[in-house]
């Protein structure tokens, strides 16, 4: 089946619950198609029901990145083309530094670094012959800013933002946008009993860390951030020609990360004097055109 002329096209990862099933269902009810992946297809059957073949559901773990082409080329047979890539799948983990394993801190890195640029490289050599394409990370306020228990997830994050900055710059040129979305707390299965992840705890950080742990599972079902509303901005922002690098969403996120910015702004004011001492005397001050 070939796209109608002007009929937007979307692979969603993580589609079947949270802020992906609302940019899922957002886009269907727009009359757009969308392949969209989990770990568990059957979540996609009352989609399925309602928005027939203008939905391909397709079980993928973000982390088996070697199948990420595969799923790309499916949605491209199908439909003709890709307008949209949403890196969404992912899950948060609470730990100390301490208390994460290798294992456990590579598998937020797998999640949330490797997974979606596997999916970048796969849809990009399409997006560049159509010279247009938009990807959306979606990464967190906990990509820019992190806390003690959160390290391994933001660990993950922030090199998802860094990765998708250098990414903006190298695509800029055939049309592609990069949007990095960075939500505060959304009314999600993301602090759920099941879901989200922890370490296993060392009683020498109870006291240190454990008002977030309880914060974190005990935020399910309170969270401020209204996915549908967070869906309705993402498509929103992607159509502005003015559009961000980065997409903040929640009034959370926003007075959060003002306060970080402004605290790092000052720091590197107050010690630039050190910070410039460090070059070579007479060297002229260098400035790079990146």
């Amino acid at each position: 089946m070939n796209t109608a002329s002007g009929t937007k096209t979307w692979i969603i990862t993580g589609a079947s619950s949270g802020l992906g099933l609302a940019l899922t269902e957002a886009a269907l009810q727009g009359g757009e198609q969308v392949l969209g992946t989990a770990r568990r297809v059957d979540r996609f059957d009352a989609l399925k029901a309602r928005y027939g073949d203008r939905l391909i559901a397709v079980e993928h773990d973000v982390r088996d990145t070697e199948a990420a082409a595969g799923v790309v080329q499916r949605a491209i047979d199908t439909f003709g083309r890709i307008d949209v890539l949403v890196n969404n799948a992912g899950a948060g983990q609470v730990g100390a530094a301490e208390e994460v394993t290798d294992g456990e801190l590579r598998d937020m890195l797998e999640q949330h670094l490797l997974g979606p640029a596997a999916y970048v490289r796969a849809a990009l050599p399409h997006m560049r012959d159509n010279r247009s394409g938009a990807i959306v990370q979606m990464s967190s306020q906990g990509g820019r800013m992190s806390f003690a228990a959160v390290g391994s997830y933001s660990a993950g994050k922030f090199a998802l933002e860094g990765w998708s900055e250098a990414l903006a710059s190298e695509v800029a040129p055939f049309g592609i946008r990069v949007l990095i979305v960075e939500p505060s707390r959304f009314r999600t299965e993301f602090n759920a009993s099941g879901v989200l992840r922890a370490a296993r705890q060392h009683a020498a950080y109870d006291e240190v860390i454990g008002a977030v742990r309880e914060n974190m599972t005990g935020a399910d079902g309170i969270q401020e951030g209204d996915p549908d509303s967070a869906a309705a901005a993402i498509r929103d922002v992607l159509e502005a020609a003015d559009a961000p690098l980065r997409l903040p969403l929640g009034a959370e996120a926003v007075s959060n990360l003002t306060r970080v910015y402004q605290r790092a702004l000052d720091d590197l004011q107050r010690w630039a004097a050190v910070s410039r001492s460090t070059d070579f005397p007479g060297m002229p001050p260098a400035v790079r055109a990146f």
